[in-house]
């Protein structure tokens, strides 16, 4: 080996960003972008457990190839774990890794060399590695056997896809196989584990891994509009530039060659602004918002009087209005208060909305609801493990009996009338007087609560007592975060989508938005009568108007008058239509 042959050999191992010129070049392609640069900085000197998220077409997965074959570069007995989204996608990371060995002469040192020696599109082993059971390179399918492995560097590449992360048990089952990685990770002070990819929505398993310290580096196409979102995971390349230049300078410009101005305005008006936003920009505010129609800004939130509420309630959603209240939901989305409210009057009508569930994960919720004039109330829950025994019962008729509710709703897909008539033996006992009905649920789910509760919460007709903010937010304390949130009402309620299996669990949702279409046919049912009794109301008046006044109301019939008041006497103005 001559002296200016080692000087280079010594050049790359000690710099991956030149590795991964000298790779681009033997491929016949362009120097690299100032992105792609910047990204094979963080792989080398970046932490133990980092993820990468950057614009579709940046050539995440060829870098981390390159990647592989730097590591290998250096130490011929590193084993590596590349896992993927599909079998197919993981292999053909290990095929690229395996026609660069061959066709490039440089990296001819790394060939195998006899037919004894693993090498398969599932595995292979770089000429000079010691014996392993591990090869030096393996790709498996996120849902393969991850189990048995082991690896010193261990690769996610683009393991979150629409298809294993639309739905909560989704999300989570997913944590569950990444979490796998490292258990196979080797106990060394150089072990790594690096995800590239591009999140799907808020939930995705990346935030999750951030909040397990795995740092994430952003490179979005353009700089973004609003840096709220980016906040501590944009690279940090640009970062120093909108420092640099100041933000209004660099705002939605290009951040990289890779993709022109010209190419990024084709590609904003081809896709769907939410789209552009999730691939391109990494922001998927925009998309979660059409994804997720329940918002906690569309509430009204205020302490509640026991017997007496509101009669109109003047919706507000600006900063005099905000509450600093807990909030367990999208991000941007917080508590308000009204802006106003009308004299207050007796509730009209109170229920009690039930959602049973046997013993075991599932919670037995009832929701107490009032209204006055349209307004939907929501006064208290009541939440229990406990299924469906006495004691659970008996507290639900006691919080009935406290707000003297005069209906009580039962969902009645779980135990098939069980639960309503051991209600009634508990009332009887009690003399608690309320009736009882049975609601049967026959639509899906997802879309019944949404089709409910949406309109509601759209025309901010649902107003909630202040304390039941934070008693949601403080119940089950002693269960892990993990266990914690999805039990929550309002985690519930913004996390809820048209997706089968959209959340966890749905108990204190499902009998809110029992109870909410209850009240919904109820004042359907009444603004139709009314309406009818305000049209009969106006035929009277006209009548009595002839008989009283003739003159007067033919005049006022023929300038269109809806006769909303009587007539009484001739008086006023009498018009001349000829």
């Amino acid at each position: 080996m001559t002296h200016d042959t080692a000087t280079v050999e010594a050049r790359l191992e000690a710099s991956f960003p030149l590795f991964l010129s000298l790779v681009w070049k033997s491929l016949d392609l362009p120097r690299p972008t100032r992105a792609q640069l910047a990204i094979a900085e963080y792989l080398q000197g970046g932490p133990k457990r980092l993820q990468i998220q950057a614009f579709r077409g940046l050539g995440k997965s060829w870098i981390a190839a390159a990647f592989v074959l730097w590591v290998l570069w250096k130490d011929k007995d590193k084993k590596i774990l590349v896992i993927s989204a599909s079998k197919q996608r993981a292999d053909d990371f290990t095929i690229f890794c395996q026609k660069c060995i061959l066709e490039f002469e440089w990296l001819s040192g790394m060939r195998p060399v006899d037919d004894d020696q693993r090498w398969s599109r599932v595995s292979f082993d770089i000429a000079g590695c010691r014996p392993a059971q591990s090869p030096s390179v393996k790709s498996v399918g996120i849902t393969g056997q991850i189990t048995g492995s082991r690896a010193d560097l261990i690769v996610f590449d683009d393991v979150e896809v629409p298809a294993n992360s639309a739905t909560d048990l989704m999300r989570e089952k997913l944590l569950q196989l990444v979490t796998e990685g490292e258990s196979v990770l080797t106990p060394k002070a150089d072990s790594r584990i690096v995800f590239l990819g591009t999140p799907q929505t808020t939930f995705t398993v990346y935030r999750t891994l951030r909040e397990r310290n795995y740092r994430p580096f952003v490179w979005p196409a353009r700089y973004p509009k609003s840096l709220v979102g980016y906040e501590d995971v944009l690279a940090p390349q640009l970062v120093a530039d909108i420092e640099k230049q100041g933000h209004e300078k660099v705002r939605w410009q290009p951040t990289d060659t890779r993709f022109s101005e010209i190419n990024l305005l084709e590609r904003e008006q081809s896709m769907s602004r939410s789209n552009f936003m999730l691939q391109f920009m990494l922001d998927t505010s925009l998309s979660d918002a059409l994804k997720f129609p329940l918002k906690l800004s569309d509430f009204s939130v205020m302490p509640l009087d026991p017997s007496k509420g509101p009669s109109d309630v003047v919706w507000g959603s600006d900063k005099e209005t905000l509450l600093d209240l807990p909030a367990v939901a999208l991000p941007g989305d917080r508590w308000h208060r009204p802006k106003s409210t009308g004299e207050y009057i007796p509730y009209g009508q109170t229920i009690v909305a039930v959602d049973p569930s046997g013993r075991g994960k599932d919670e037995t919720v009832a929701v107490v609801l009032s209204q006055i004039n349209g307004f939907i109330f929501m006064r208290d829950i009541l939440a229990t493990q406990d299924g469906y025994s006495d004691k659970t019962l008996r507290g639900i008729l006691t919080m009935a009996r406290r707000y003297s509710a005069t209906m009580c709703l039962i969902e009645s897909n779980f135990g098939d009338g069980a639960v309503m008539e051991l209600m009634k033996k508990h009332a009887q006992e009690m003399k608690v007087g309320m009736a009882f009905e049975e609601v049967r649920a026959t639509t899906r789910k997802e879309d019944r609560i949404i089709d409910t509760l949406e309109p509601v919460l759209n025309q901010h007709r649902l107003v909630i007592d202040e304390k039941l903010v934070t008693w949601d937010y403080q119940s089950n304390h002693d269960m892990a975060p993990e266990e914690r949130l999805p039990r929550m009402l309002m985690y519930q309620l913004t996390r809820m989508c048209r997706e089968k299996g959209a959340v966890k669990h749905d108990d204190r949702v499902d009998a809110l938005a029992l109870g909410v279409k209850y009240f919904q046919d109820v004042l359907a049912i009444s603004a139709k009568e009314h309406e009818i009794n305000k049209s009969r109301d106006q035929w009277n008046n006209m009548v009595q108007g002839f008989l009283n006044a003739p003159t007067l109301a033919t005049d006022l019939l023929v300038a269109g008058s809806d006769f909303s008041e009587p007539i009484t006497q001739e008086e006023g103005a009498i018009f001349t239509w000829i």
